[in-house]
């Protein structure tokens, strides 16, 4: 084993002294009262430095961190709020917009209905008084075609007859024929 020179004179000087052999010295009650004072001593200087410096600046950044997070909290709430009035006057406008879109469609759809209902009556009556020139042109020939059935229908038989029969006959008998046929 190895022991240094200083820690051997030490110890055979503390043998010869004679102190306690083999004690270990904060037991050994002959130094309990310088002990007992060093403590009180050293005590009082670390009361004295946690009472005057370190607990006063810990108290300090406490109070420093609790001030800074009340802070950060009530910063908080209020921006929550902020963003609660802003998310119902957003809702609040976004409901007006649709209702306001709602109006516009109506109005525009009753616009339309009342524009082509007005083009609708207008080409109706277009509709209704070509028809009407057309049923007057309708009637016209078909008086003007029925006036010449019977002129048709006369020399038809007369064509007829002069075929068939190979003679002739007067105009005046085949109007009176075709006149008694037709019911005139």
């Amino acid at each position: 084993m190895l022991v240094s020179a200083a820690f051997a004179a030490t110890t055979e000087a503390s043998h010869e002294a004679g102190h306690g052999a083999g004690v270990f010295p904060p037991f050994d009650s002959s130094s309990f009262a310088s002990q007992l004072l060093w403590l009180a001593i050293t005590f009082g200087i670390f009361y004295y430095l946690m009472a005057k410096v370190i607990i006063p600046r810990l108290s300090g950044i406490l109070g420093t961190r609790r001030d800074r997070i009340a802070r950060d909290l009530d910063e908080a709430q209020r921006l929550k709020e902020e963003s609660d009035a802003a998310l119902a006057a957003y809702e609040q406008e976004l409901a007006e917009a649709r209702k306001n879109a709602g109006n516009i469609a109506h109005e525009a759809r009753d616009k339309a209905k009342a524009e082509a209902d007005a083009k609708r009556g207008s080409a109706e009556a277009a509709l209704n008084e070509k028809l009407a020139g057309a049923e007057k042109q309708i009637a016209t020939i078909k008086a003007k075609a029925l006036a010449e059935v019977d002129g048709i229908a006369a020399d038809t038989a007369t064509e007829i007859v002069r075929q068939l029969v190979g003679g002739s006959v007067t105009r005046a008998e085949i109007a009176k024929a075709v006149s008694a046929v037709t019911g005139k």
